[in-house]
Protein backbone atom coordinates (compact mmCIF):
# COMPACT_ATOMS: atom_id res chain seq x y z
CA UNK A 1 0.00 0.00 0.00
CA UNK A 2 1.38 3.40 -0.93
CA UNK A 3 2.36 5.90 1.76
CA UNK A 4 0.02 8.59 0.42
CA UNK A 5 -3.05 6.38 0.98
CA UNK A 6 -1.99 5.53 4.52
CA UNK A 7 -1.29 9.17 5.41
CA UNK A 8 -4.58 10.35 3.87
CA UNK A 9 -6.51 7.70 5.79
CA UNK A 10 -4.72 8.49 9.04
CA UNK A 11 -5.50 12.19 8.73
CA UNK A 12 -9.12 11.42 7.85
CA UNK A 13 -9.54 9.14 10.87
CA UNK A 14 -7.81 11.74 13.04
CA UNK A 15 -10.36 14.31 11.85
CA UNK A 16 -13.27 12.00 12.64
CA UNK A 17 -11.77 11.26 16.06
CA UNK A 18 -11.45 14.95 16.85
CA UNK A 19 -14.51 16.48 15.20
CA UNK A 20 -17.14 13.73 15.39
CA UNK A 21 -16.17 11.75 18.50
CA UNK A 22 -14.07 13.85 20.90
CA UNK A 23 -15.63 17.27 20.34
CA UNK A 24 -19.28 16.25 20.79
CA UNK A 25 -18.29 13.93 23.66
CA UNK A 26 -16.51 16.82 25.40
CA UNK A 27 -19.52 19.10 25.05
CA UNK A 28 -21.86 16.40 26.33
CA UNK A 29 -19.73 14.67 28.95
CA UNK A 30 -16.69 16.83 29.69
CA UNK A 31 -13.96 14.48 28.41
CA UNK A 32 -11.99 14.17 25.18
CA UNK A 33 -10.64 10.70 26.00
CA UNK A 34 -11.19 8.00 23.42
CA UNK A 35 -10.41 4.28 23.68
CA UNK A 36 -9.31 1.43 21.47
CA UNK A 37 -12.03 -1.02 20.49
CA UNK A 38 -12.11 -4.07 18.21
CA UNK A 39 -11.41 -2.80 14.71
CA UNK A 40 -10.75 0.82 15.65
CA UNK A 41 -11.58 3.34 18.36
CA UNK A 42 -14.57 4.67 20.28
CA UNK A 43 -15.94 7.24 22.69
CA UNK A 44 -15.97 6.52 26.43
CA UNK A 45 -19.26 8.33 27.24
CA UNK A 46 -22.18 9.62 25.16
CA UNK A 47 -22.56 10.00 22.27
CA UNK A 48 -21.96 6.26 21.84
CA UNK A 49 -19.84 6.11 18.69
CA UNK A 50 -17.27 3.73 17.25
CA UNK A 51 -15.05 3.86 14.21
CA UNK A 52 -14.57 0.33 12.89
CA UNK A 53 -12.45 0.12 9.77
CA UNK A 54 -13.90 2.58 7.28
CA UNK A 55 -17.26 2.92 9.03
CA UNK A 56 -18.72 5.09 11.78
CA UNK A 57 -21.02 3.01 13.98
CA UNK A 58 -23.75 4.60 16.12
CA UNK A 59 -26.77 2.97 17.76
CA UNK A 60 -28.88 1.80 14.84
CA UNK A 61 -26.68 3.47 12.20
CA UNK A 62 -23.59 2.58 10.17
CA UNK A 63 -22.10 5.36 8.04
CA UNK A 64 -19.35 5.02 5.45
CA UNK A 65 -16.14 7.03 5.87
CA UNK A 66 -14.81 6.25 2.40
CA UNK A 67 -16.03 9.57 0.94
CA UNK A 68 -17.76 12.13 3.17
CA UNK A 69 -17.26 15.15 5.43
CA UNK A 70 -17.50 15.40 9.20
CA UNK A 71 -20.34 17.90 8.77
CA UNK A 72 -22.32 15.31 6.79
CA UNK A 73 -21.66 12.66 9.43
CA UNK A 74 -22.92 14.94 12.19
CA UNK A 75 -26.02 15.87 10.20
CA UNK A 76 -26.83 12.20 9.63
CA UNK A 77 -26.57 11.55 13.37
CA UNK A 78 -28.37 14.70 14.46
CA UNK A 79 -25.65 16.66 16.24
CA UNK A 80 -23.14 19.40 15.53
CA UNK A 81 -19.54 18.38 15.01
CA UNK A 82 -16.43 20.36 15.88
CA UNK A 83 -13.19 20.20 17.84
CA UNK A 84 -13.20 20.54 21.64
CA UNK A 85 -12.73 24.29 22.03
CA UNK A 86 -9.78 25.81 23.86
CA UNK A 87 -8.04 22.60 24.96
CA UNK A 88 -5.14 22.23 22.51
CA UNK A 89 -3.65 23.77 19.40
CA UNK A 90 -2.60 20.76 17.32
CA UNK A 91 -4.89 18.30 15.57
CA UNK A 92 -5.31 17.04 12.01
CA UNK A 93 -5.81 20.47 10.48
CA UNK A 94 -9.05 19.40 8.78
CA UNK A 95 -12.22 21.49 8.99
CA UNK A 96 -15.70 19.96 9.44
CA UNK A 97 -16.63 20.68 5.83
CA UNK A 98 -13.42 19.31 4.31
CA UNK A 99 -13.63 16.03 2.42
CA UNK A 100 -12.29 12.95 4.20
CA UNK A 101 -11.55 9.63 2.52
CA UNK A 102 -10.76 6.47 4.47
CA UNK A 103 -9.23 3.48 2.72
CA UNK A 104 -10.47 0.26 4.40
CA UNK A 105 -7.12 -1.54 4.24
CA UNK A 106 -5.21 1.45 5.64
CA UNK A 107 -7.86 1.83 8.35
CA UNK A 108 -7.31 -1.78 9.40
CA UNK A 109 -3.58 -1.10 9.75
CA UNK A 110 -4.25 1.84 12.01
CA UNK A 111 -6.74 -0.17 14.07
CA UNK A 112 -4.13 -2.92 14.44
CA UNK A 113 -1.66 -0.31 15.69
CA UNK A 114 -4.06 0.88 18.39
CA UNK A 115 -4.89 -2.71 19.39
CA UNK A 116 -1.20 -3.61 19.64
CA UNK A 117 -0.49 -0.49 21.69
CA UNK A 118 -3.43 -1.10 23.99
CA UNK A 119 -2.27 -4.68 24.64
CA UNK A 120 1.35 -3.65 25.28
CA UNK A 121 0.43 -0.82 27.64
CA UNK A 122 -2.01 -2.95 29.63
CA UNK A 123 0.54 -5.75 29.76
CA UNK A 124 3.24 -3.48 31.17
CA UNK A 125 1.09 -1.31 33.43
CA UNK A 126 -1.56 -3.48 35.06
CA UNK A 127 -3.57 -0.55 36.41
CA UNK A 128 -3.37 1.48 33.20
CA UNK A 129 -6.34 2.68 31.19
CA UNK A 130 -4.80 3.58 27.81
CA UNK A 131 -6.27 6.65 26.14
CA UNK A 132 -6.43 7.66 22.50
CA UNK A 133 -5.96 11.42 22.55
CA UNK A 134 -7.59 13.41 19.72
CA UNK A 135 -4.84 16.03 19.78
CA UNK A 136 -2.08 13.76 18.45
CA UNK A 137 -4.19 10.66 17.62
CA UNK A 138 -2.01 8.27 19.60
CA UNK A 139 -2.70 5.82 22.42
CA UNK A 140 -0.83 6.23 25.68
CA UNK A 141 -0.59 6.35 29.43
CA UNK A 142 1.32 8.54 31.87
CA UNK A 143 3.01 6.84 34.83
CA UNK A 144 5.34 8.59 37.32
CA UNK A 145 5.91 11.63 35.09
CA UNK A 146 6.70 9.59 31.98
CA UNK A 147 4.49 9.29 28.88
CA UNK A 148 4.37 5.90 27.16
CA UNK A 149 2.51 5.32 23.94
CA UNK A 150 2.12 4.16 20.38
CA UNK A 151 1.39 6.45 17.45
CA UNK A 152 0.03 5.31 14.07
CA UNK A 153 2.36 7.90 12.52
CA UNK A 154 2.66 11.68 12.40
CA UNK A 155 4.90 14.49 11.18
CA UNK A 156 7.76 13.20 13.35
CA UNK A 157 7.64 9.63 11.99
CA UNK A 158 5.31 8.65 9.12
CA UNK A 159 5.04 4.98 10.12
CA UNK A 160 3.66 3.58 13.40
CA UNK A 161 6.03 3.89 16.33
CA UNK A 162 6.28 3.42 20.08
CA UNK A 163 7.58 6.21 22.26
CA UNK A 164 8.70 7.09 25.78
CA UNK A 165 8.56 10.73 26.82
CA UNK A 166 9.83 11.70 30.28
CA UNK A 167 8.36 15.04 31.35
CA UNK A 168 11.97 16.25 31.53
CA UNK A 169 13.52 14.76 28.37
CA UNK A 170 17.02 13.35 28.93
CA UNK A 171 20.07 14.14 26.83
CA UNK A 172 19.97 12.22 23.55
CA UNK A 173 22.16 9.12 23.30
CA UNK A 174 21.96 5.60 21.91
CA UNK A 175 18.56 4.98 23.54
CA UNK A 176 17.11 8.48 23.86
CA UNK A 177 16.99 9.26 20.15
CA UNK A 178 14.10 11.74 19.89
CA UNK A 179 13.61 15.36 21.05
CA UNK A 180 10.89 14.19 23.47
CA UNK A 181 12.70 11.02 24.64
CA UNK A 182 12.90 7.75 22.70
CA UNK A 183 11.08 6.22 19.73
CA UNK A 184 11.21 2.97 17.77
CA UNK A 185 9.04 1.92 14.84
CA UNK A 186 6.51 -0.85 15.35
CA UNK A 187 8.06 -2.59 12.35
CA UNK A 188 11.39 -2.67 14.21
CA UNK A 189 9.89 -3.85 17.51
CA UNK A 190 7.57 -6.49 16.04
CA UNK A 191 4.84 -7.77 18.34
CA UNK A 192 3.34 -6.67 21.66
CA UNK A 193 6.22 -8.37 23.48
CA UNK A 194 8.74 -6.26 21.59
CA UNK A 195 6.80 -3.10 22.37
CA UNK A 196 6.61 -4.04 26.05
CA UNK A 197 10.36 -4.72 26.20
CA UNK A 198 11.15 -1.32 24.69
CA UNK A 199 8.74 0.53 26.95
CA UNK A 200 10.02 -1.33 30.00
CA UNK A 201 13.62 -0.48 29.14
CA UNK A 202 12.62 3.15 28.86
CA UNK A 203 10.82 2.99 32.19
CA UNK A 204 13.93 1.66 33.92
CA UNK A 205 16.27 4.17 32.25
CA UNK A 206 13.92 7.09 32.94
CA UNK A 207 14.08 6.29 36.63
CA UNK A 208 17.81 5.68 36.76
CA UNK A 209 17.73 1.89 36.91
Amino acid sequence: MDTETVVRTRRALHAVAELVLAGPQYRAGGTIRLRACPGGFATVVEPELRVVGAELVAPGRVLSLERTTCTELGAALGFEVGAPAGLYHDGPGIAPGDAVAVDPSAARRIADCFALGDAALRGLFAAADPVIWPEHFDIGVTVDDVNYGISPGDAFQPEPYAYIGPHTPPRQDGFWNAPFGAARTVRELGDAGGLMAFLDQGRRLAHGA
